[in-house]
């Protein structure tokens, strides 16, 4: 009980201390939010867990093997999904012109748009997920945000004093 009430304390901070985190999606939205698929494919049976050092500013970030590319991101239990930058989008060779921004998002910085997508893969230090839906925010987002679209596809995650343990 005291680690769930740990991670939960962890998600919280970090939804407000980290600036642009994406906490919910527009209610208005429920009824397409409902038909969108959600990937089923296992996590890789790593059998030891991978380790993310907490940072000096007391978060946890995360540098991630995403289709190819390094991504520097927040982890952020509070975001729903993994959200990426336009920048960090372009880096994996989305081409944000060509993206529909249908789906509403409230950040830190407020409301906005952003266009789902799929990640073939996302691995941070061996805990590898595949198929992994994610949102391109059109704006209000400084840092791409490692949310619960990878997280909750672990066997588990703990927080420590020290660092973020991901179990795959």
């Amino acid at each position: 009980m005291l680690r769930f009430a740990a991670v939960v304390l962890v998600g919280a901070l970090s939804a407000v201390g980290a600036a642009g985190a994406v906490v919910k999606f527009d209610p208005s939205r429920e009824a397409s939010a409902a038909n969108v698929q959600l990937a089923t494919t296992p996590v890789s049976n790593r059998a030891t867990p991978a380790q993310v050092t907490k940072g000096a500013d007391g978060h946890y970030w995360a540098t991630a093997d995403v289709d190819g590319s390094a991504i520097r991101f927040l982890v952020d239990t509070g975001a729903t999904a993994v959200a990426l930058t336009a920048t960090d989008a372009q880096r994996l060779g989305l081409d944000l012109s060509r993206l529909t921004y249908g789906v509403p998002v409230t950040t830190a910085d407020g409301k906005t748009m952003a266009a789902q997508v799929k990640l073939r893969s996302v691995t941070i230090a061996g805990a590898r997920v595949e198929n992994v839906d994610a949102l391109v925010l059109q704006s209000g987002l400084e840092t791409s945000l490692l949310g619960m679209s990878y997280l909750g596809r672990l066997s588990s995650f703990e927080a420590t004093r020290t660092a973020l343990i991901l179990k795959p």
